[in-house]
């Protein structure tokens, strides 16, 4: 399978703006974690990158690159901007395409992966006339993973463990829609730090906020489908690692500290 992944604007074009933070950074960060985690854990997947630092390239240079190198499928990675009001995510595919097109079924795929773990409010799959979508000869799609110039979707999008998390939700997304297979050799389990579960997301957002406080890392995701929001404060390697960092909670306060490896 070969992947043109594109992370938006770049050079003297920023994109979005807002909270302090520029759109083309974002995305080139989530873009490059999509591509370090399709190559560490799946096999046979080719990956180009339309820029892969602070670089300018126009729309057609992206698209006529995807066409000429023979991409399987195009995937622009972008975050929102609009009144400071306005949040949530969505994607885009192109709009002269029918519902049951089999970019339309891909979107369909990616949307349900990406949203099941961006703990952002979903606005929908989408269809635009925007050049990527248009000009690509491959399936191609454009996420939109929340807004920058909202309060509540940029202090996630600032939050480089969010950002990991977006990225996971992309391969997944491409993981499922394209069979990729694992790496035989997969990577050692990952021994995640849980700071708490919540029946309240804003009882898990204010134990965030008191890890932050301390100096330590943390995010909030959503445990199950019946809602538990589990706080999130680190992953290791190592179980040896994990385990002393649950110990480092505790000695703060969490008592109910400790650690998973779902």
């Amino acid at each position: 399978m070969k992947l043109y992944l594109d992370p938006g604007h770049g050079g003297t074009d920023p994109g979005g703006q807002g909270n302090g933070m520029k759109e083309k950074d974002i995305v080139l960060d989530i873009a490059r974690r999509i591509r370090k985690l399709l190559n560490q854990d799946y096999e046979n997947v080719e990956i180009r990158m339309s820029r892969t630092d602070d670089s300018s390239k126009s729309l057609s240079q992206r698209t006529d690159e995807a066409n000429s190198w023979g991409a399987d499928y195009f995937l622009s990675i972008h975050c929102n901007a609009f009144n400071g009001s306005a949040q949530g995510y969505e994607d885009y595919i192109h709009s002269s395409l029918s519902d049951s097109s089999q970019t339309a079924d891909f979107q369909a795929i990616m949307h349900n992966e990406i949203t099941e773990i961006n703990q952002l409010s979903n606005r929908g799959k989408k269809k635009a006339n925007f050049h990527v979508l248009r000009e690509t000869s491959m399936s191609a799609l454009l996420t939109e993973n929340g807004f920058i110039d909202n309060e509540n979707d940029a202090a996630l999008l600032m939050n480089p463990s969010w950002r990991q998390e977006v990225a996971k939700g992309h391969v997944f997304g491409l993981a499922s829609a394209f069979n990729l297979e694992r790496n035989s050799d997969d990577s050692p389990a990952i021994f995640k730090v849980i700071a708490g579960s919540f029946k309240s997301k804003d009882n898990a957002e204010n134990r965030v906020y008191f890890l932050q406080t301390k100096d330590i890392d943390a995010f909030v995701h959503a445990a199950s489908r019946e809602q538990w929001y589990r706080v999130q404060a680190g992953a290791f390697s190592t179980l040896e690692n994990a385990k002393r960092h649950v110990t480092t909670l505790q000695n703060i306060g969490i008592e109910d500290a400790y650690v998973s490896t779902d």
